[in-house]
């Protein structure tokens, strides 16, 4: 049994008709009447294969289907891109036998699917691929490379080119280079399979490796090639991430001041300092004159005044504004301060020579 009477089904439909017989009457008769339907099935022998063309060629793509009933012919591309039919021109899938698509570039390269089908299941199809051959074309993300002596350097190039092409390194003076210690090539196919990247490492670089090094690419359609020059540069320099430490100090200091009405003890005076040395001291004291009680007479007496001095004449390093306010402040008390116990000395004084009265 062939497949096709295997996958082929009939349904037989009764029929009724009328004939005539030579006497003119209408005589009824009965019969059956077979229907047959028959899957799609493509046709190799007439159907396009795999080709390859060249870019910027005109390609015709074939599928003859039997089947019953007759089948239809449906295009689409295996990866579910548009098919290309003129350059103004693209469809997600084309119907009909035959494909026609214009002038074609390694953008249409891939598998196209003829799909058949007439309602009878099951649908069949045929993958066809189509390859677009093209010379090596080469791009170069970085002509001029600079390294420092004694670090590693990569160069780079950026290759399409169908079919596979020969890929290689060379110097100045067209030798090749070699896998070895100082040198290592490598080819990474990309995506579509036309495409890849050759890459050349270059071991702790010396003044000898500097010049001139060609990515050369070469198949059965052509060749081409880029240039990349290797050059001396100065080591990168690392700049440490730049901090700010703010130091604030405090130097309390308790100096006692002879008065004339004997020592009085002050209360401590901090001093501060943000770039610039300040020193506070107190000068000599005046002298004090005090009267005696009936005024008559008058007698002096010489205090000498101590001085007050930061001792150890440091500066710290504070807020401007802070230690302006501080010091504002601690002036203020001390001249407050200064100027009381004055007063109370000088009361006493006074009345050193006062008589209680009856």
């Amino acid at each position: 049994m062939s497949r096709m009477s295997a996958l082929s089904s009939a349904l037989v439909v009764p029929l009724t008709f009328y004939v005539r017989t030579q006497s003119g009457n209408l005589q009824e008769r009965g019969g059956a009447y077979r229907i047959s339907w028959i899957p799609p099935n493509i046709d190799d022998s007439v159907s396009s294969s795999d080709l390859i063309v060249r870019e910027g060629a005109n390609v015709t793509l074939r599928c003859k289907a039997t089947g019953s009933p007759p089948p239809s012919i449906k295009w689409k591309r295996d990866d579910g891109t548009k098919i290309t039919i003129t350059r103004n021109n693209s469809v997600t899938d084309w119907e009909g036998d035959v494909l026609n698509m214009s002038r074609v570039s390694r953008f249409d390269m891939g598998a196209y699917l003829c799909i058949a089908f007439n309602g009878v299941p099951p649908s069949v199809s045929k993958r066809i691929k189509v390859s677009v051959d093209f010379p090596p074309m080469l791009w170069i993300p970085h002509q001029l490379v600079g390294i420092p002596v004694g670090y590693n350097a990569s160069l780079e190039c950026n290759i399409e080119a169908h079919p596979t092409s020969l890929n290689y390194w060379t110097r100045e003076n067209d030798q090749m280079i070699h896998d070895s210690l100082k040198y290592k090539t490598e080819t990474i196919p990309g995506t579509p399979s036309y495409k890849a990247v050759m890459r050349l490492h270059i071991t702790e670089v010396q003044h000898s490796d500097y010049g001139v090094y060609r990515c050369i690419a070469k198949n059965p359609r052509g060749e081409t090639d880029g240039t990349i020059r290797l050059y001396s540069s100065s080591p990168p320099t690392t700049i440490p991430p730049s901090t700010t430490e703010t130091i604030t100090t405090t130097v309390s200091s308790t100096k006692s001041f002879e008065l004339p009405a004997g020592p009085s003890t002050l209360a401590p005076v901090s001093y501060f300092d943000k770039g610039t040395k300040y020193q506070s001291s107190l000068n000599e004291v005046d002298r004090s004159e005090h009267k005696s009680g009936d005024g008559s007479s008058k007698s002096g007496r010489d205090r000498p005044a101590s001085k007050h001095q930061n001792s150890n004449g440091s500066s710290h390093v504070v807020s401007t504004s802070w230690t302006l306010v501080a010091l504002a402040v601690a002036l203020q008390t001390l001249v407050s301060r200064l100027t009381t116990s004055a007063a109370a000395a000088s009361s006493d004084d006074d009345c050193q020579d006062c008589r209680t009265l009856p």
